[in-house]
């Protein structure tokens, strides 16, 4: 019998280019990836899910999950998040804030806009990668993600 293996797609919204490259390092692993997008601030990432919607619907490029750091130039995450959270066609996405604040205000203003989970990025190469690891394998191996 043939095994069905659903690829993911995922948009990582950073705009630290050492950060994404362990992020996206870290998930290469999983056959489920299929598509890893760098959005390198927050208006890049909304103009990716415009131009996905755009796209045929079975284009396969619109992502299952975004990785969202807070603090990025252009359009903060908190803006995008709000953004996102807010269009009825992106809502349903889940989100992950990954990002180096720990203040209580940012996670509680992430939740409150509609984050699915908060992470605080660990600042050792090992608990990053530690952290990478069992975020994807919590949201692509355990969580039931949309279409």
């Amino acid at each position: 019998m043939e095994k069905f293996c659903r690829h993911f797609n995922i948009v990582i919204a950073e705009d630290d280019e050492d950060d994404y490259l362990l992020i996206a390092e870290a998930l290469k692993g999983d056959d489920s990836i299929g598509l890893i997008h760098w959005a390198k601030d927050g208006e890049e990432l909304l103009n990716y899910l415009e131009a996905c919607d755009k796209l045929d619907s079975g284009s396969g490029k619109k992502p299952n999950l975004i990785i969202l750091d807070l603090n990025m130039p252009k359009k903060d995450g908190r803006e995008v998040l709000n953004e996102i959270k807010t269009h009825p066609k992106y809502k349903s996405i889940p989100i992950v804030i990954l990002t180096t604040s720990q203040a209580d205000a940012d996670i509680s203003q992430a939740y409150q806009l509609g984050a699915n989970s908060f992470i605080q990025k660990p600042f050792k190469y090992t608990d990053f990668k530690s952290t990478m690891e069992a975020l994807q394998k919590y949201w692509l191996n355990i969580v039931k993600l949309p279409a």
